[in-house]
C-alpha cells in the first residue's frame, strides 16, 4: 500500500467513525427520555436517603458503587417491596448474620428509597445487570420442581451450590436439615406459619400439585 493509499484509509477511515459516532449520538439523546420514567418528589427524596446512608459504598446501581455488596439497579423486580422495607430498616431482624449494619433508617425513609429503587428498576438498561445463575439441582433434565424453582426466581434470594442470592437462607442442604415435604409446601404457600417474621412472600399462586414439585425438588438437596 502506497503512502498516499494509507493516508487517504486513514482520513477517511476517521470521518466514518466520527459520522457512525454523531449518528449513535443522536440516536441515544432522542430516545433517552423514554428509557426511564418520570423522576417525581419522592423519587428525589429517595435518592437523598441513598446518599445520606452513602449505600454507594457498598452496593452498585447503574454499574457505579462498590462490589461488597448485591447490586441494587433492578432489586425491587427481584424483591417484594415489604421484604425491603423490613431489611432496609432492620437487616439483621430479616436475615441474622448478615454484613449489612442496622442504619437507623426510619419507615419514611425506607418508602422513599424504595420508591427510588422502584425508578431505578424501570430504567431500560439494555439486560443489566444480568440475573443471578440458577443452580441446577444434578438432574440432566428439568424437573416439574426445578422449572417452578426459575420460574418463580427462587434463585433471587437463594444460593444452591454457591450459586443465586444471598437475602435468604442457603439452599444448599435444606433437604438434610428440613426433609418433611409437609412443612416446606406449608412454608412456600404461608412462610409466617411456620417462620414467624419471615420476610419471604407467600406463593399464594401455586397449586397444591406445584407446591409438591417444588418442596421436593428442594429435598433432594442433602
Amino acid at each position: 500500500m502506497s503512502n498516499n493509499a494509507a493516508k487517504n484509509l486513514f482520513i477517511y477511515g476517521s470521518l466514518l467513525c466520527f459520522v457512525v459516532l454523531i449518528i449513535l449520538t443522536v440516536d441515544t439523546m432522542g430516545t433517552l427520555k423514554d428509557r426511564a420514567p418520570e423522576i417525581t418528589e419522592k423519587v428525589d427524596l429517595g435518592k437523598q436517603v441513598w446518599h445520606k446512608y452513602d449505600c454507594i459504598g457498598c452496593h452498585t446501581i447503574f454499574g457505579n458503587g462498590s462490589y461488597f455488596a448485591p447490586d441494587m439497579t433492578k432489586v425491587t423486580e427481584r424483591k417484594p417491596l415489604d421484604y425491603l422495607k423490613k431489611f432496609i430498616m432492620n437487616p439483621r431482624a430479616v436475615k441474622p448474620g448478615t454484613a449489612m449494619p442496622v442504619l437507623g433508617i426510619s419507615a419514611e425513609e425506607a418508602d422513599n428509597l424504595i420508591a427510588f429503587l422502584v425508578w431505578t428498576s424501570k430504567v431500560d438498561t439494555n439486560g443489566w445487570p444480568p440475573k443471578p445463575i440458577l443452580a441446577l439441582g444434578g438432574n440432566k433434565k428439568e424437573s416439574a420442581g426445578e422449572a417452578l424453582f426459575r420460574k418463580n426466581d427462587c434463585a433471587a434470594c437463594h444460593q444452591i451450590n454457591g450459586m443465586g442470592g444471598t437475602a435468604g437462607p442457603d439452599l444448599t442442604h435444606v433437604g438434610s436439615k428440613r426433609p418433611d415435604i409437609n412443612w416446606h409446601m406449608r412454608h412456600l404457600k404461608n412462610p409466617q406459619s411456620v417462620v414467624p417474621d419471615s420476610a419471604m412472600p407467600p406463593f399464594e399462586d401455586l397449586t397444591e400439585d406445584e407446591l409438591a414439585d417444588l418442596a421436593g425438588y428442594l429435598i433432594e438437596f442433602k
